[in-house]
């Protein structure tokens, strides 16, 4: 097997693995729980992210008819009076919707249950759902994909500097394009669609999301400059710029993002 499929091929696995962790850590992913309520089996995919276009669903899957249940929700961050929403039967789902909030604005949710005699509280810790506006597909397919390309092209411009390959600022400027035109150019289009900002980032924000794209892309920018003088240059800039890219991509997406303050009804970040 050549040199260069190799490599590639580390990249993809390592990239489609950072992705499989992306997917299941971050604020903004659904919770997913099943528990034993007085002989009863209890299932849920509690979201933490809506639409501001229709209501948070909240629905239960149960093995027992005799499954009542409540949902208890409130804005986030004002202490307000919980209220509750009655969970409806239909067959073996228990079904409810929260209201839905502006762009930004955040929920805090449980969901009660009964069966015999017993309660069942989930998830143990209130859940955050975040709302925000609907993205048009021209905007969020090419973020998405060309971000998912550019991680994948740092580890393959990685791996060209450790073993100090012939393709190395070849990689690092194609990595450098794809990251920049996928979070500079496409990440603040679909930030502004969903949240009404085009960055909030340093030095307006403390958009953990933002941020961390602007270290990867100067990281690259870095390497990408120094690797054009020639074949071996710098080879470990290439190194700890894919190292950098693979440990913020680590970070759980949309951590300290966009929340609406309910008091000033004003965006913040952080």
């Amino acid at each position: 097997m050549k040199r260069s499929t190799i490599l590639w091929l580390v990249a993809v696995l390592v990239t489609l693995a950072s992705v499989f962790w992306q997917g299941l850590s971050g604020p903004t992913h659904s919770l997913r729980i099943s528990e034993d309520l007085a002989g009863a089996t209890v299932s849920a995919r509690l979201l933490r992210s809506g639409s501001t276009g229709s209501d948070l669903p909240v629905t239960i899957v149960r093995s027992s008819g005799e499954v009542t249940g409540q949902v208890h929700w409130r804005r986030y961050g004002t202490g307000e009076p919980w209220t509750t929403v009655p969970l409806t039967g239909t067959g073996d789902r228990l079904t409810a919707a929260i209201p839905a909030q502006p762009s930004a604005g955040k929920v805090e949710y449980s969901v009660k249950l009964h069966h015999r005699g017993q309660q069942l509280i989930l998830p143990a810790a209130a859940a955050v759902a975040r709302f925000k506006n609907d993205v048009p597909k021209l905007f969020l397919a090419p973020h998405v994909l060309l971000m998912f390309l550019g991680v994948l092209w740092s580890l393959r411009a990685g791996l060209e500097g450790l073993t100090a390959g012939p393709a190395q600022h070849r990689q690092a400027a194609t990595t450098l394009a794809l990251l920049t035109c996928g979070g500079l150019l496409f990440g603040p289009i679909v930030q502004k669609y969903a949240f009404g900002a085009f960055w909030t980032g340093w030095p307006l924000g403390e958009d953990l999301t933002d941020n961390k794209l602007a270290v990867a892309v100067l990281a690259w920018l870095g390497a990408t400059v120094w690797s054009r003088r020639g074949p071996g240059r710098g080879r470990w800039l290439l190194v700890g710029a894919a190292v950098v890219t693979l440990a913020i991509y680590a970070i759980p997406h949309s951590l300290h993002g966009s929340t609406l303050d309910y008091q000033t009804m004003q965006t913040v970040s952080g």
